[in-house]
């Protein structure tokens, strides 16, 4: 049995001697790209730990339940989402501010980290991100960093590929302006 294939993984999870050591390969092989994931969202390290912590405690106690209706990386990457959805909307809630004074809040944190350089491309690229609205900064993220297609990311936002399409666009517009013009 190859233990990196996901359904090699799932079947040995299924094993009850050996659940706990399935769980722990299935972190293994995808804890780093859920932590960029989570991370280009909240920008935090310790926020995004948190996060990570979180969606490793909801992997544990779905995975018995996982139907496998999508791949197993599809529905980790949702559980990752919709935990660091959560985690903004509660910022958002805690600070009785809108979405505008968290984007600016997590800014303000981008510029804060000990090697910020704002003439860098890649800062710039960050602090443009941040400016975007919520959904354009999620569809952004996943096709761009995660080269994303838009087929799975339809199945994980649960929105059709027309919308994700036509977000993406508009968040690359708003990008490449805040780039040229800052």
């Amino acid at each position: 049995m190859i233990l990196n294939d996901d359904q090699s993984l799932l079947i040995l999870f299924r094993n009850s001697e050996k659940k706990e050591e399935a769980y722990t390969l299935i972190i293994k092989k995808y804890q780093e790209r859920l932590y960029w994931h989570i991370r280009r969202l909240v920008i935090s390290h310790d926020d995004t730990n948190d996060i990570l912590q979180n969606v490793c405690i909801k992997v544990w106690k779905g995975l018995s339940n996982f139907r496998e209706d999508a791949q197993l990386f599809t529905w980790l990457y949702r559980i990752a989402t919709n935990e660091s959805l959560t985690f903004l909307a509660s910022q958002k809630k805690r600070k009785a501010v809108d979405f505008d004074d968290v984007s600016n809040y997590l800014t303000e944190k981008l510029s804060a980290e000990k090697d910020f350089d704002g003439n860098k491309l890649e800062w710039k690229l960050q602090l443009a991100i941040q400016k975007l609205p919520e959904k354009q900064k999620l569809v952004f993220q996943l096709r761009y960093y995660d080269e994303m297609p838009y087929e799975k990311m339809s199945k994980i936002l649960d929105t059709s590929e027309g919308a994700l399409k036509a977000s993406y666009h508009h968040a690359a517009k708003k990008i490449e302006d805040y780039i040229l013009n800052h």
